[in-house]
């Protein structure tokens, strides 16, 4: 009768080590993965669940999950329990270019925000989702904040609206009406598809895209694409402010001046090519 084989003990080299704990942990930082974990693994979290998870105070859970609400990894229901946000499911943007085009805009964007002294937000497409790759804020008290590194969706936001106005319909339609969109919960409902058609038209008329309290409460903006020497759309350059002065900011020369800036911008890109993979 033939023998079954039998397993080998794995070798030293070939066995994972166990992981320890750091020695040098930021327990701050270290109460932040653990939440994001909890999101990932449960799925809801309540303020109470998380500071007994952790064995904190509330207070000091309340300030870790809104963090990850600002950065988009956490988002809160109609009944304040906490589920994982739009950029936890997102993996790296994949773009090799985007580094040189950051480096390309800070300084136009550090400019513009002097001269409006309202915060500036560079951010590039990736499908239905815009990643803010730079900001350059203003130095007025109440201003918008750092957006840098946070995931929003591109239906919503001023510059993620500019990227998608020069898309072809049909390429709107599959990111946004197709089965991929209502499996990855990126859906526009049909009886706002039409209005939101329209509203890309117009964009593409004015060659801006407005965002009015549409990603935040209070929060307004106005944004424009940039485009590469071939001009494909790379990215887009948006004005943020309180809503409150958004309408005083506009009259001020908002438009011409964010056109300005997108206009030397696109021939630093030019002499420094920026090309999508």
């Amino acid at each position: 009768m033939q023998k079954e084989p039998t397993a080998k003990p794995a070798s030293k080299s070939s066995r994972k080590p166990v992981q320890k704990r750091p020695s040098y942990s930021i327990e701050a930082v270290d109460n932040a993965l653990q939440l994001l974990q909890l999101l990932r693994d449960v799925g809801a979290l309540r303020l109470k669940d998380a500071a007994a998870e952790l064995g904190v105070a509330p207070s000091t859970a309340h300030r870790l999950l809104a963090m990850l609400v600002y950065r988009g990894f956490a988002v809160q229901d109609e009944t304040r329990r906490y589920l994982p946000g739009p950029a936890m499911g997102v993996g790296p943007a994949g773009l090799s270019w985007s580094r040189r085009l950051r480096s390309l805009a800070q300084p136009h964007m550090e400019l513009l925000s002097a001269q409006l002294d309202e915060t500036v937000n560079l951010m590039v497409r990736v499908g239905t989702k815009v990643r803010f790759l730079a900001t350059a804020e203003g130095n007025n008290v109440l201003r918008v904040g750092d957006r840098q590194g946070t995931v929003m969706p591109a239906n919503k936001t001023s510059g993620g609206k500019a990227m998608l106005a020069e898309l072809e319909p049909r390429m709107i339609e599959q990111l946004f009406r197709s089965n991929n969109a209502e499996i990855g919960g990126d859906t526009i409902p049909a009886a706002e598809y039409p209005a939101f058609q329209r509203e890309l038209e117009s964009i593409r008329s004015n060659g801006f895209a407005a965002n009015f309290e549409g990603t935040e409460e209070g929060v307004s903006a106005l944004g424009i694409a940039l485009h590469n020497r071939r001009g494909q759309v790379v990215g887009a350059l948006s004005v943020a402010a309180p809503a409150t002065r958004f309408r005083r900011v506009f009259d001020a020369g908002l438009v011409p001046r964010l056109r300005e800036s997108c206009r030397q911008l696109e021939v630093d890109i030019a002499a420094n090519p920026v090309e999508p993979d």
